[in-house]
């Protein structure tokens, strides 16, 4: 056993709806109890796509769901998506979690708030970076997926079903289920889409080009941009030309947008957008023709427009858990190495860099309106 004090990871109860999806996966908690650092301790969760008994199996402590305001003090409450709602206590334990706060989102400064009352501390999972700058972490891959087969599917139906509503999303067992489905849809329709993928050198918009491949689009149907062709600044009229738009960019800064409400209420051939990034509250939203999120049960916008072709929008931001063992397996095995270094965060570069981060999004709260 060695010296290093143990470090006590809590994975809560994930309280989103139709999220199945794991921070930490039964495997990469037995490799952590394995280290002999760490002592795990997960919340009993009906949602999330492994069973209780798998993390019990490999020697995690269990407990009841939504229970880590009791944990203590020295425990580091794990999650992927925002705390439970309508809840503004403050926070005493360090989280980690994709928090949706640093990028001024609506309620960021709420969020922010909670940490300072309660004298807490955030580790974002967006913000654990590497040496050179690069995610440690990412659903990603999954997300630009997913996005893509239900930008496909959108168009099938709109093809199938002309004005019916469209079915509310439920995850699927393994990522061959869902490439039969929409290869069995585009099969009836006997014609294939234009398909653009913005941000398609990203992990994000890999993913995306990958569905639209494995489900038999061909290659020149579909359309991959990344920042050499968003160069000369939006709006583009390239959108317009294809059938379904899938924006896969990572967000940093202002810039023009891509899609108009001009543009919509013009001739056109788009008729379906996922928009992935989901940067919906974000004041430089590039998409600023909706500014709310979808879900799984109401998965699509209808955009208004003076052009009487519809145009449905996808904003719902946890795409992977579509594909929840698949997407979660891949995640927490790429984190593994850095919660590895949890023991050592007070040195170790991606744990300081993201709690250096943390105090300098707080102290801009008092700088920013």
């Amino acid at each position: 056993m060695s010296s290093t004090p143990i470090t006590h990871l809590w994975l809560r109860e994930e309280t989103k709806p139709m999220e199945h999806r794991a921070a930490l996966s039964p495997d990469v908690c037995k490799t952590l109890l394995e280290n002999g650092n760490f002592k795990i301790t997960v919340e009993r969760d009906q949602e999330r796509i492994f069973a209780d008994s798998e993390y019990a199996d490999v020697g995690c402590t269990m407990v009841a769901g939504d229970s880590w305001r009791q944990a203590p003090a020295d425990a580091i409450i794990t999650g992927l998506k925002e705390l439970p709602e309508n809840d503004q206590t403050p926070l005493p334990h360090t989280h980690i979690m994709f928090a949706h706060c640093y990028k001024r989102q609506g309620g960021w400064k709420d969020v922010l708030s909670r940490f300072v009352e309660g004298k807490g501390l955030l580790y974002d999972l967006e913000f654990l970076q590497d040496d050179s700058g690069r995610r440690v972490a990412a659903f990603g891959f999954y997300a630009g997926f997913t996005g893509s087969a239900v930008g496909i599917d959108t168009w099938c139906h709109q093809q199938l079903h002309a004005g019916e509503k469209y079915p509310a999303i439920k995850p699927y067992p393994n990522e061959d289920v869902l490439i039969a489905e929409i290869k069995d849809k585009l099969a009836k329709i006997g014609k294939m889409p234009k398909v653009m993928v913005m941000g398609a050198l990203g992990r994000c918009g890999s993913g995306a080009v990958s569905f639209a491949r494995k489900a038999g689009i061909p290659e020149e149907n579909i359309i991959k941009w990344d920042m050499a062709e968003t160069a000369k600044g939006g709006p583009f009229q390239e959108i317009m030309d294809a059938d379904i738009f899938v924006n896969c960019i990572y967000l940093s800064s202002k810039i023009p947008p891509f899609v108009t409400q001009e543009q919509i209420d013009s001739d056109r051939q788009l008729s379906v957008i996922v928009d992935v990034s989901c940067d919906t509250t974000n004041p430089f939203n590039p998409i600023p023709i909706y500014n709310v999120n979808t879900t799984f049960d109401n998965a699509l916008l209808d955009i208004k427009s003076t052009n009487p072709k519809p145009l449905q929008l996808c904003s719902i931001d946890h795409l992977p858990t579509m594909l929840p063992r698949e997407a979660s397996n891949q995640f927490a095995l790429d984190l593994l190495p850095t919660l590895l270094q949890l023991p050592e965060r007070a040195s170790a570069p991606v744990w300081t860099r993201a709690e250096k981060l943390f105090h300098e999004k707080v102290a801009s709260m008092a700088t920013t309106d």
